[in-house]
Order: C-alpha cells, then structure tokens, then sequence
C-alpha cells in the first residue's frame, strides 16, 4: 500500500509538480558499497524526479536476488510487489492490465531473467506490455557466492579462475526478435546515457527492456571477467550520443548533422543535442541484431537506444480494453449476468 507523498518545504528545490528529491527515494540499500546495482537506483531516482512523475503512480515489481532488491532504494511511495524467482512477469502484466494508467517498472537480474524467469521473458516481450523492465546485469549470481549466470561470456572467468565453457544468452537480440518495442543497452558507470534511455523509455507506450551492465564488486569485477568495471570502459562501443526532450509541451529544433545545439527543457535546465552522421538506424530490426551479433564477436558491448518501434500497438490496445481502469469498475460492470451467461451456455447447443 502506498503512503501519500508529502509537499514540498517552501524554498527547498523542487519538480515540476512541486515534490523535493527526497520524496523519490527509498530505503538504505543493503547492496555492497561500490555495487553498480546503487547506481541505477540512483539514476531511477533522477529519472522520475526531473520528469515529475508522481510516485503514487508507480508499480515496482521484481523477483529475486541482489537485483530484485533495489525497488526497496526508491520511490518509497510507490506501490512495490516482490514476487518469486523468474515470475515478475506475470505479476506485472496482471497489475499492468488492472490499471492500465499506472507505470510499471520492472527490475530484474540476468539469472532471474535469463534462466528460471526466461519463459516468461520471452512472453513478456511478445506481447509488448507497458512496462519499463531493467536487468542489472553482472554476469553471475550474487547472492549465491557468483556462479556464472546465463549471459556470462563463454571464455570469462571466477575468481577461483574457473572458466565459463557455455555460451551466453544475448538478452538484448532475444527481446528485439521476441516483439519488444524499446531494447536498450547501457552501462552503470554511464550515468548520463543510462538517465537518457530511463527517460525515454518512461514516455514510451511498450515493452521497454533495459540490459544494464553492472558489474559485481564482490564476485565479478577482477581480470578474466567480462563483466568488470574496466572491461566494459574498454569495450564499450556507443552507438550515438542519445539525449531526450520530455513532451509537457512541444518543443522543436532544427539543427544539421554533425552539429549541436542547446536546448533549454520545461523546468529551466539544458540539454545538449548532438546530431550524428552515423548509419545505425535503431527503427531496423534486422540491422539491431546484425550490430549486436557484430559487436559481440568482437568482444565489445553496443550500448544506446539499440532498437524502437515507436508505433506497435501495445497488449492492452490488442486486448480492447476499456479507458477506465478494471480495478476501478464494479463488479456489475466486470461479472456477467446469470441471463448473459444463460445466453452464452445456450449458443453452445
């Protein structure tokens, strides 16, 4: 149950709808100092607060592991449901389709994710449901003493130097080829890239999926992993430098390629937009997986906006539901009558 979020102190900084940092905030996190999972808490909190989404709003759902802990280090306000291992999907979709006007964010791990919870992934992804999902990816199972995980790269090592002889499940290709309309790949050490992409995909109407990378302090950030703080620096491969412009009102530019330019948002602040002469279109599905496949025999990771389909229609338009949220309407609305049901039993005669 969700608590009401308190006013702004006069003279404190505040949102855009009037709310002060603090009230997007959550618990101490109980993570290791220097996990790279504290860092996409962090730049969660910043994403809602500078878009002034009020927390009441929100669904915070997960399944188990180190992951599957951050949603108690934001949005204390939030509505949250931590579910069992692998099955956050489920538990999003029916909170999603019961109110289809919250947003639902999804924080998960690559071994809930990409292992006991795959099943419902890849379903999950098929029907382009309205949720924001993030994997805070570090290759291994952190609360099980770091055995690899499913995207561990064939070749990585432990730090008992143990080497991983399976290849790795690229989630980021499985959610393009599933159906998902926004595929994202960042990196926890890029807080700037990492904060666009959140604000993007907040304002998409989809499946939003997020592949952070995150490396583990304690069991996967040494030489031999491909996971670690300074392997990703060295093979991180941007596609574009991504930024976001919130639509409150609209704002346009014009601006030719290969130059940039200020754009000053809702709430005062600046942006810097740079327009590229690059040839990455992230609207072409078979290119997104054709530079993913690429980019990983090189042994590099392509972060962005990796692939959109701004216009998919999402699971709760194909269903036809109504505007008015199911959780909301009464039961004379939601239950069919004994003579409607009559009337259906006896059409089967």
């Amino acid at each position: 149950m969700s608590t009401p979020t308190k006013p702004a102190t006069p003279g404190k900084r505040i949102n855009r709808i009037g709310l002060e940092p603090a009230a997007y905030k959550g618990g101490k996190t109980t993570l290791c100092a220097g996990c790279g999972h504290n860092a996409i808490t962090e730049r969660i909190i910043d994403s809602f607060y500078e878009l002034g989404i009020d927390p009441t709003q929100v669904i915070k759902l997960s399944g188990i592991g180190c992951s599957s802990k951050a949603p108690a280090y934001f949005l204390n306000s939030a509505h949250g449901f931590n579910s069992v291992h692998g099955r956050m999907p489920s538990v999003g979709t029916g909170a999603a389709i019961a109110n289809r006007k919250m947003i639902a964010l999804g924080v998960s791990g690559d071994g809930d994710t990409g292992a006991i919870g795959i099943g419902q992934f890849v379903h999950l992804m098929r029907r382009n449901l309205p949720m924001v999902y993030i994997i805070e990816d570090n290759g291994c199972y952190g609360l099980t003493k770091g055995q690899f995980s499913p995207t561990a790269d064939l070749g990585s090592t432990l730090k008992s130097g143990v080497i991983n002889d399976l290849p790795p499940i690229d989630i980021c290709a499985l959610a393009i080829e599933m159906g998902a309309s926004f595929v994202a790949r960042s990196f926890s050490g890029d807080s700037k890239q990492l904060k666009t992409i959140l604000k993007a995909a907040l304002n998409h109407r989809g499946t939003c999926m997020i592949d952070v990378i995150s490396p583990c302090v304690t069991f996967n950030d040494h030489e031999g992993s491909t996971k670690s703080y300074s392997y990703v620096k060295n093979h991180d491969e941007s596609l574009s430098d991504v930024s976001f412009v919130p639509y409150f009102d609209d704002i346009s530019v014009e601006y030719d390629e290969g130059t940039t330019t200020t754009v000053t948002l809702h709430n005062g602040s600046k942006i810097l937009l740079s327009k590229l002469t690059a040839d990455y279109h992230p609207t072409d599905k078979l290119s997104a997986i054709r530079m993913l496949h690429e980019s990983a025999s090189r042994g590099e990771y392509a972060t962005g906006l990796l692939y959109v389909e701004p216009d998919k229609l999402d699971f709760i338009e194909l269903l036809g539901m109504v505007d008015e949220p199911l959780s909301s309407l009464p039961e004379s609305v939601t239950r069919p009558s004994k003579a409607t049901l009559d009337e259906i039993m006896e059409s089967f005669r």
